[in-house]
């Protein structure tokens, strides 16, 4: 967790623009340096609400029976930390998302020859001030609309599983 706390120090964004120049352009290139610069932040979800249901009463009692230990993670620890990892998911694809079009709209994401919505404002950005703003304009609100319609999944997914909230 060490290593972990040490990344989630550094801004997501820088590590992706390191990984990207270290490996290059392309699609298996951008993938895994949008992988290793988030990967962090399941980790520590995920560290987190194993440590909180480990110390509880069923864990306890299943631990206690003559059950695996295989048997008590995956069958009564795991699926109750899949709750907090899947919101974590979505916010997490929503800022991978804008990440993506961060290093297209630098030209360190995908190649020129991929579509990409950060290429797409890149190359009306120099049209911005001759009239033609649409050209940035459009893929910009696409680009914000699909991470506000992600985000507003991941609370309504929050919001279904949170056992407080239940009628």
């Amino acid at each position: 967790m060490r290593v972990v706390d040490l990344q989630l120090s550094f801004p997501a964004i820088l590590l992706a623009l390191v990984l990207v120049a270290l490996l290059g352009q392309g699609m298996a290139q951008l993938v895994t340096a949008l992988v290793a610069a988030q990967y962090a932040y399941f980790a520590r979800t995920a560290y987190g609400a194993a440590t909180a249901e480990r110390r509880k009463d069923y864990i306890e009692a299943a631990t206690a029976t003559p059950l695996s230990r295989g048997r008590v993670v995956f069958r009564h620890l795991l699926p109750n930390c899949l709750p907090p990892l899947i919101v974590v998911a979505t916010v997490q694809v929503a800022n991978s998302i804008a990440l993506e079009a961060t290093l297209s709209f630098l030209g360190l994401g995908l190649p020129v020859t991929e579509p990409s919505l950060g290429m797409l404002i890149a190359n009306g950005f120099v049209y911005m001030m001759s009239g033609r703003y649409w050209i940035s304009v459009y893929p910009g609100v696409a680009l914000i609309v699909l991470i506000v319609a992600i985000n507003l999944v991941g609370d309504q997914i929050r919001d279904q599983l949170n056992p407080r909230l239940r009628r």
